[in-house]
This record gives C-alpha cells, structure tokens and sequence, in this order.
C-alpha cells in the first residue's frame, strides 16, 4: 500500500502545482487513499520532496533531483545484488550474491512498510516475515518486478 502511496504522490506533484500538505492530502483522498497528516509528512520526508518556485510565482512540491538520481542508483545495485525471489506463508526468501544479503536487508529494512515485521540476513540469503501470505506473494512480486527492470 505504501508504495502505491508513494507512486500516487509522484504522479500528483507531477501533474498538478501542489503548494501545501493539504492540497496534496485533499488530491490522495479523490484517489481514493485515506491518509493522514502524519502519514503524508512522513511519505513526503522518505520521497525527499522539496519546496520549488512554479511558473507561477509560487512554491510547489517536487522531488530533489540528486536524491531521485541517488535513490535510482541505490535500488539498481540493491536489485542487482538479488538471485532469486521466492516466498512461502508469510516467509519471502532472497538469494542474493556472496557477501551481498546484509546490504539488501537493509534496503528492505530501509522501506519501512507496516506489513513486513522483519528481516534476517545470512551471507548470501535473507528471510523476510510478512504480517500474512497476501503480504509475502506482494512483496515477492514487487521484488521480481525491481529485478526485471
């Protein structure tokens, strides 16, 4: 949920001047996502919005360019690092590289999604424990998709 959030606030501070946390809460919920003021400072301090001058002469949200450049390196060599993805239960199992599971972990430790409870990395493979199995398949499939891109 808090990826498709967070894709949602990309696509509105994109398209439309948004000036305050409270234009930006006001076009989340005519998407249909029911959030609060807390959940969407924090989701606009892990996106690293910022405050721009629009055309206009006022000030919008846009993402930081040197973060979004940094954030798409991150992933890549994050991505890159992973074999294989797979899950049973609420269990998703990460085969990485050598020496590559604890830096992955991190990656996903770094998400802060509500439905992953933890993580446990060895050295080349990661245990991941989802709140439930709808957790561990979602998880698992938005992983395959980060590696296939």
């Amino acid at each position: 949920m808090k990826v498709k959030r967070h894709n949602k606030i990309l696509e509105i501070i994109e398209t439309y001047n948004i000036e305050t946390q409270e234009d930006l809460i006001n076009k989340l919920k005519l998407a249909g996502f029911d959030v609060t003021q807390a959940t969407v400072s924090r989701d606009m301090r892990e996106l690293k919005l910022m405050k721009q001058m629009s055309d206009t002469g006022s000030y919008k949200y846009v993402v930081s360019k040197t973060n979004s450049t940094n954030h798409h390196v991150y992933n890549k060599a994050i991505t890159g690092s992973i074999k294989n993805v797979d899950y049973a239960m609420n269990d998703v199992v990460i085969k990485t590289y050598p020496g590559m599971a604890n830096a992955v972990a991190a990656g996903i430790d770094a998400i802060h999604e509500s439905n992953i409870l933890g993580c446990v990395a060895g050295d080349d493979c990661i245990i991941v424990v989802t709140r439930n199995e709808r957790d561990a398949e979602e998880l698992t499939v938005h992983i395959r998709r980060m590696i296939e891109d």
